[in-house]
């Protein structure tokens, strides 16, 4: 048995980026061919059901989408948190490259650290409940063959109310079993020993509504186990302790002990009530109990994502050793043939899925029980928790994309200002014409210049492009000293993509204006109306 120490000094993300909006920059180093930024937002989310640019949508979206590989193709994670879609993102790998240098010069021999082992033995929950993946991708599956036979407005209404199944007419009590558990011991509320006298006392309606609720348990239950082996086959070898720093450690798990911990007690808790209430009520109150758990845990665990498969990434790439083991843990008996990353995604998985679910119990109980208690309430929660993760991931990622442009940012002899300002983030960059107008009053003369635009919520940047450096020209305080007015570009013999842009307060505190040009008529609608936002 293998046996590592738990790293009981949490590397907390947040601070870091509280360190980067302090000052020190210097840690996340960035080369100079380090890739630009974009767009903020501009990317698109792959997957199957992507129909939204938040990242809250996002979440839904991939939480029903097969992250890894499925049905032919592949969306690694990063493609959420970077501005590249599938590339190694140089800020990203930076930072946790010198946290790793910065833990190296003080780092210790590793110290055995004993397996994971549940405080709470589950009394209905069969040790057969397959793998949190297996659940999930079958109910994934069963989403998209209702698709294929009722339309994308019927998968698009499943991913809200994701339902249960119809067993085989064979049981006529048997209703909505769990997807992905029809086949394991006791994956329905009405084949528990205890309940099969109620049966003849319940409406189908009421054994549904039990179904739904039982559901919740049966996948936490499926979700602690494969969370058990991700510890103690990942986490706790032995062998990836001895070539991963203690950082590269940390990153690559985060914090994933915390987060089996706390689906262990809730899953103890529901698994409680539902000994002393055959016929359960309060799974609503349940959760609003684990409020501050599942917020303490998850959302870190996701803002760690970035890095998380940043770090895999280069692992992967960049250590033979890592790759090769990595391949031995996973061919254990306990991965059932899972990958490492199919581990990791569980808590972002599982995090989304449990709003559907206390939807579908909240659809159930309608008519049928009055006493389903704070459902909605806890709805809500669990939807705070998966805003808050946006919110987090956002504003890391909106770190991450200041600190890479601070490293390209040449003020040269224009005056500096500080870049890495807390609340700043990028709305729109690219290159236009700067349309300089000489000559005499007879013939006029235009020549062009390129000219970079970096627009902040709070500043605008004016560079010039040099290799892969921006030397700035000018700024000015955005919106309140930055205005955008039309020409009259027939007059003025100009192309109609041009207009003004006006600086009534620049770097040297003077007002000035340039006339612009875009390459297209919507790509000048598109920046005007973003110089116009307030």
């Amino acid at each position: 048995m293998a046996h590592v120490m738990e790293d009981e000094r949490i590397w907390d993300d947040r601070d870091a980026v509280t360190k980067a909006l302090d000052g020190d920059t210097d840690r996340l180093g960035l080369d100079e061919n380090s890739p630009k930024t974009n767009v903020e937002d501009s990317e698109e989310f792959g997957g199957l059901y992507c129909t939204s640019e938040g990242f809250s949508e996002a979440l839904r979206s991939v939480a029903s989408s097969p992250l890894w590989n499925f049905i032919g193709f592949s969306l690694p994670i990063s493609s959420l948190f970077s501005l590249e879609s599938s590339s190694l993102k140089s800020s990203d790998m930076h930072y946790v490259e010198s946290e790793v240098k910065r833990a190296d010069a003080t780092e210790v021999s590793p110290q055995p650290e004993e397996t994971y082992v549940a405080q709470f033995e589950s009394e209905y929950i069969s040790s057969s409940v397959p793998l949190y993946q297996e659940y999930w991708m079958n109910s994934l599956k069963k989403d998209l063959h209702r698709a294929q036979h009722n339309g994308l407005s019927e998968l698009v209404t499943s991913m809200r109310l994701p339902g249960l199944k119809t067993p085989p007419a064979l049981s006529p009590t048997a209703v909505l079993s769990p997807p992905g558990l029809q086949t394991k011991a006791y994956a329905l509320w009405q084949e528990l020993p205890q309940v099969k006298s109620l049966l003849n006392s319940l409406s189908a309606h009421e054994i549904q509504l039990q179904e739904a609720m039982f559901e919740l348990i049966v996948s936490e239950a499926s979700y602690q186990k494969s969370l058990i082996v991700a510890l103690n086959v990942f986490q706790c070898s032995a062998e990836l302790k001895q070539i991963l720093s203690r950082v590269q450690h940390h990153v690559l798990f985060s914090n994933l002990k915390d987060v089996c911990r706390i689906s262990e007690q809730f899953l103890q808790d529901m698994e409680s009530h539902l000994g002393q209430h055959v016929v359960m009520s309060q799974v609503g109150d349940i959760v609003l109990n684990h409020q501050q758990g599942f917020q303490k845990v998850y959302v870190p665990y996701i803002t760690n994502m970035m890095y998380q498969e940043a770090l895999i990434t280069q692992l992967l790439q960049g250590n033979k050793k890592f790759a090769l083991i990595l391949k031995k843990l996973e061919k254990g008996p306990q991965c059932q043939r899972q990958t490492l990353k199919s581990f990791l995604i569980l808590p972002f998985q599982r995090i989304t899925r449990m709003t559907l679910l206390l939807e579908n119990i909240l659809k159930r109980s309608k008519g049928v029980c009055s006493n389903v208690r704070n459902l909605t309430e806890a709805i809500e929660v669990v939807r705070k928790i998966v805003e808050e993760c946006d919110r987090s991931v956002q504003q890391m990622k909106r770190t991450e994309l200041l600190v890479c442009l601070d490293k390209l940012v040449d003020f040269g002899n224009v005056k500096s200002i500080p870049l890495i300002t807390r609340g700043r983030h990028l709305i729109q960059e690219g290159t236009l014409k700067h349309l300089i107008v000489g000559g005499s009053h007879k013939v006029s003369i235009v020549s062009r210049k390129d000219v970079y635009i970096h627009l902040f919520n709070d500043l605008l940047l004016l560079s010039v492009k040099s290799g892969h450096r921006f030397v700035v020209q000018d700024h000015a305080l955005f919106p309140d000293n930055v205005r955008v007015e039309e020409i009259k570009t027939t007059i003025l013999g100009l192309a109609p993509e041009s207009f003004l842009l006006c600086l009534t307060k620049n770097h040297s505190r003077s007002s000035t204006a340039l006339i612009l040009a875009a390459h297209t008529r919507l790509e000048k609608e598109t920046w005007m109306k973003v110089f116009s936002s307030k």
